[in-house]
């Protein structure tokens, strides 16, 4: 069992995230799924909690009502090698009413934020050739969607 599990609360999507969220990653899979008993109000039968995996870490979805929303306090990082990853997993998670926002951050249709971030940017930016470093900030500075060959190029100068 996972010592630590993000449990994110939903108004009523618990199901609906959580296989959008098997649909967007591959190796991913439902844990268990509990639901609300028959005379709960308004809730028999619905979903309470869905426990699912997405690349082996182990996430909770409660249908906990309206009470509480998402916010860019917390994220979810999606480390990705290729440009086809980031543009694979940008596309899926800002579709149906996701929102892009800047240096790699966008929010999903349920308002969760996720980072699509190239793994090369870490390199780039702890770079210890500082003026190669600080270009390649200020190019993913004026980014939403993060391109790899772009921050390379802003790295490398003129």
């Amino acid at each position: 069992m996972q010592k630590i599990v993000p449990y994110l609360w939903f108004d009523k999507e618990a199901e609906e995230a959580m296989n959008f969220y098997l649909s967007v990653f591959p190796d991913s899979k439902v844990l268990s799924v509990s639901r609300y008993p028959e005379g709960t109000p308004g809730r028999g039968g619905d979903v309470m909690v869905a426990n699912f995996q997405l690349f082996g870490q182990e996430f909770a979805a409660l249908n906990g009502g309206p009470e509480f929303k998402f916010t860019e306090a917390v994220s979810l990082l999606v480390n990705c090698e290729t440009q086809a990853e980031v543009d694979n997993y940008w596309e899926k998670l800002t579709a149906n009413g996701g929102e892009e926002s800047m240096c790699g951050w966008l929010k999903d249709k349920y308002g969760l934020s996720w980072q699509i971030v190239p793994t090369v940017l870490g390199k780039l930016l702890s770079d210890p050739d500082r003026e190669k470093a600080d270009r390649a900030m200020q190019a993913m500075l004026a980014m939403r969607k993060l391109d790899i060959a772009a921050l390379q190029r802003a790295f490398e100068g003129p």
